[in-house]
């Protein structure tokens, strides 16, 4: 087994060789393999812009900021510090790891190199099921807002209804994902492309709807409107622990996705370091995009449960919708409907980003079938794994649909505790990966072991609270089996189907699950003369 020292300088022969056919044959020094996927494909803001685009912004906040308010009233703006936190320490895990180890199975490479095989197989089916699910909604979404933009633009109440059509609403929405996997099949190139202008149009539309917000919450047409204050920031006045919590959960749903611009890396200029600055700079653009929108709109609205206080139950689900018109006006309010509409497209074709390639990762390493490891050889990207999340996510969503819809919504409620568990891992590992080299420097105790084992305990604690919460039947929709909650049944079922999918491919590939194909390893320990 190769160990590697961490100050090898970015650039080494590990991240030069990324994708050639000689690569992927020899192995690299650190024991990974190249997938063959096109390199230098994207820049730091590219990447950047992937990370953000994921999280899809301006769809979390008109589908979060009516709940967060119903859970923590005005201290909307502080849970979102408070979510932003533990989110923002994982990536320090992220970059870490990323730096020593370039490889785009993220996540799951980095526990079964810190763990073993069976962490790091569990790790990487919580990312896949995780995203799957989130795709299913984010198409969802998208069809949604579709039909309810094409009724504004024509005036037609009855085109608008199209979206409560089931058979319309399901053909949409398989037509949405099709759409969104045929530009992801088409690799890095024609991703970057369509997301640059995605994302600018949904961050523009925003930076507007903030603007105008603040200058009429001052104007006092509005009864509701509020002057903003300080305490607004402190999470310490949220009147309960539970209402806290909630509100947490919510929280760090809105910034779930960040790490896509990770799962590119082998695709990305200085493989070893852009990602991981990448996912910092989207985290700030969704903390300032999150804070700003949260203070302006609170400022506007109020907390009100009646007409557009933020507190209304009537439009929780669909804030902007509520906002447009009185905010932006009717001709600029439209904007706003393109804008979420956007939002989700986009973060519909790039969510593709980090399922397609986990996926390929495993394939490569022999934890999944080989098929999922095949590269297209013109757009040099994972095609067989990229239609495989797209024909998952349509069928899954359909089924759903048709089935119950009692059930696709406790499946949504479930996410949470996916993105909580793999997460944690995550950063878990980056503390034991690098657990010998933790006493080099006070800059390693801090990034490498500090950092990543507070957000992972964060995390832990709020994937323990929200399994005990979803126990409870009124959790979610309301339904139940044997008295138990269906989130919960859910949730724990999704983890015990990767349990079992595991176990069937230790059988048809027992040497990754030996350790033979990749292996354990901690980072040499330097010694300083």
């Amino acid at each position: 087994m190769v160990q590697v020292d961490p100050r090898l300088p970015a650039g080494d022969t590990v991240t030069r060789a990324a994708g050639t056919a000689g690569d992927k044959a020899r192995g690299r020094a650190d024991g990974t393999r190249g997938k063959g996927l096109s390199g230098n494909s994207v820049g730091l803001l590219g990447s950047a812009v992937i990370g953000v685009s994921t999280v899809a912004p301006v769809y979390c906040l008109t589908s979060t900021l009516g709940p967060t308010v119903g859970e923590v009233g005005l201290q909307m703006p502080a849970v979102f510090l408070a979510g932003f936190l533990p989110m923002l320490l994982v990536a320090f895990a992220y970059r870490e790891l990323n730096k020593a180890v370039p490889d785009c199975g993220t996540s799951f490479t980095w526990s079964v190199k810190a763990f073993g095989p069976r962490i790091g197989w569990m790790c990487g089916w919580g990312l896949v099921i995780a995203t799957i699910i989130v795709l299913s909604n984010l198409a969802g979404v998208a069809t949604s807002f579709f039909w309810l933009l094409l009724g504004e633009l024509t005036g037609s109440d009855a085109i608008a209804a199209l979206d409560g059509n089931k058979a319309a609403h399901v053909l949409t929405c398989l037509a949405f994902i099709a759409l969104a996997t045929a530009v992801s099949y088409r690799g890095m190139t024609a991703t970057k492309g369509v997301q640059y202008a995605l994302v600018g149009l949904q961050l523009a539309v925003l930076a507007v709807f903030v603007a105008m917000a603040f200058s009429k919450a001052g104007s006092g047409d509005f009864p509701g409107s509020l002057h903003f204050s300080l305490a607004w920031l402190n999470p310490f006045s949220v009147q309960s622990f539970s209402a806290f919590t909630a509100g947490l959960s919510l929280s760090i749903f809105m910034f779930w996705g960040w790490d896509a611009c990770l799962t590119v890396n082998e695709e990305t200029a200085g493989s070893d370091r852009t990602p991981g600055r990448a996912a910092l700079l989207a985290m700030v653009v969704l903390i300032g995009s999150y804070l700003l929108t949260a203070v302006a709109a609170q400022m506007y609205s109020g907390v009100g449960t009646e007409g557009p206080g933020l507190g209304n139950p009537d439009t929780a689900d669909n804030v902007f919708a509520a906002l447009a018109t009185p905010v932006m006006g009717p001709v600029l309010g439209i904007l706003l409907f393109v804008a979420v509409l956007a939002s989700a497209a986009a973060s519909l074709q790039t969510t593709f980003i980090p399922v397609a390639r986990t996926v390929l990762a495993m394939s490569a390493y022999e934890a999944l079938p080989p098929s999922f490891a095949r590269i297209h050889p013109r757009f040099r990207s994972p095609g067989r794994a990229t239609v495989a999340a797209g024909v998952a996510t349509g069928v899954f969503y359909a089924g759903m649909t048709f089935l119950s819809q009692n059930v696709l919504v406790d499946t949504i409620y479930a996410l949470g505790l996916m993105i909580c568990f793999y997460y944690a891992i995550t950063a878990f590992a980056c503390a034991w990966y690098f657990r010998r080299a933790l006493r080099r420097s006070a800059r390693d105790l801090l990034f490498k072991g500090v950092f990543p084992v507070l957000g992972g305990v964060l995390l832990t604690a709020v994937f323990t609270k929200t399994l005990i919460d979803m126990w409870n039947p009124a959790y979610g929709s309301g339904s139940s089996v044997l008295g138990v909650g269906s989130v919960f049944v859910i949730g724990v079922g999704l983890l015990l189907l990767g349990f079992v999918l595991m176990l069937v491919m230790r059988r048809r590939s027992p040497a990754f699950f030996r350790g033979e194909v990749l292996t354990r390893s901690t980072p040499a320990m330097v010694v300083d003369e």
